[in-house]
């Protein structure tokens, strides 16, 4: 015989051992589905924008666009596998079995933190290219390029397989219910992921980022004062602050968003609480770890002329012309 607060439990059959349904409306959840669906889709769709983009036409091959091609490549990953497994993880119930838990666990550190350490490889980038502009295209080749995205992924893959070594081998072994699906990281652990993916990549980032905006107003200013000999003063005097301004805006963006949507996932550990990845955790702060995914593209591709090209193309089927690849869209 059925209980009444059988219809409340992921697996009514289980009523002791079953985890429950958060109490919520069926116009809600369904609000809240295609709303998540629709995140999910553009954030797919955006990185492969990129990723057909990067890897179709020829002129873009070169090593900051290569990174781009990886940083998308992860960000593609996070819409298109992990923020459906989020969407799943809405009605606190987990169908897929412990095995699944465990490979999406791991492919959400993993995906994660390469993405953070793409970041990282294009905050270099952009240092030596216009802190070191002579010495760039030696120092940076696609060689040495593809070498260092490798061994991005190759370390994301190692260090996440070893600080969830214990989840790998008990995968079962946190959850208070049947049909649950959760990851906790203790106070050790979660110190150490916190250092290595968000404090060590955000503080290189910063570190960086405000080196290239002191050089670029330098320059704007250095600019500005060797114009003005040969021009009149006051239109040069615009023209250097909208040059300034500019700088300080994208740089800005780029470090402000990325701490945006960081920070709050990993404040947590700031006050010395468990690090909690559950089914009734999927809430608005991953969520807002995972958007970042869907800014990547906005933030480091929609500043770039090519790529607004490159979509024409992808948009009305051009690319499928003999030669396309070839195609100047620089």
């Amino acid at each position: 015989m059925e209980t009444p607060d059988a219809a409340e439990l992921c697996f009514p059959q289980l009523l002791n051992n079953s985890c429950r349904k958060p109490m919520v409306s069926q116009s809600d959840a369904l609000l809240s589905y295609i709303l998540l669906s629709y995140i999910s889709l553009l954030t797919a769709t955006l990185n492969l924008l990129v990723i057909i983009s990067i890897s179709h036409f020829r002129q873009l091959h070169n090593p900051t666009n290569f990174l781009l091609l990886s940083l998308a490549v992860s960000d593609f990953l996070v819409g298109l596998l992990l923020m459906p497994g989020e969407i799943l993880f809405t009605e606190n119930c987990w169908f897929l079995g412990d095995q699944i838990c465990v490979v999406y666990y791991i492919a959400d550190f993993i995906i994660t933190s390469s993405s953070v350490g793409n970041m990282v490889l294009i905050s270099i980038d952009r240092y030596l290219a216009i802190c070191d502009p002579l010495q760039y295209t030696t120092k940076v080749t696609l060689d040495r390029t593809k070498i260092c995205i490798c061994l991005c992924w190759i370390c994301s893959v190692l260090y996440n397989s070893l600080i969830l070594n214990y989840f790998l081998t008990q995968p079962d072994g946190q959850n208070s219910c049947y049909g649950e699906c959760v990851l906790i990281l203790n106070y050790i652990t979660g110190a150490v992921d916190f250092v290595v993916t968000f404090l060590s990549p955000i503080s290189v980032i910063v570190v960086l980022y405000m080196r290239v905006f002191v050089v670029a107003v330098s320059q704007a200013r250095s600019m500005r004062s060797h114009i003005a000999t040969v021009t009149v003063k006051r239109s040069v005097k615009v023209t250097a602050k909208k040059s300034e301004m500019k700088a300080a805006r994208t740089l800005g963006i780029v470090v402000v968003v990325f701490l945006m949507c960081m920070v709050p996932y990993y404040s947590p550990i700031l006050i010395g609480q468990f690090i909690e990845a559950s089914s009734s955790s999927s809430s608005l702060l991953v969520w807002l770890f995972y958007i970042n995914s869907c800014l990547n593209p906005v933030i480091y591709a929609f500043f770039y002329p090519w790529f607004r090209k490159s979509i024409k193309f992808i948009v009305t089927l051009q690319i499928l012309k003999p030669g396309s690849c070839d195609a100047g869209i620089m």
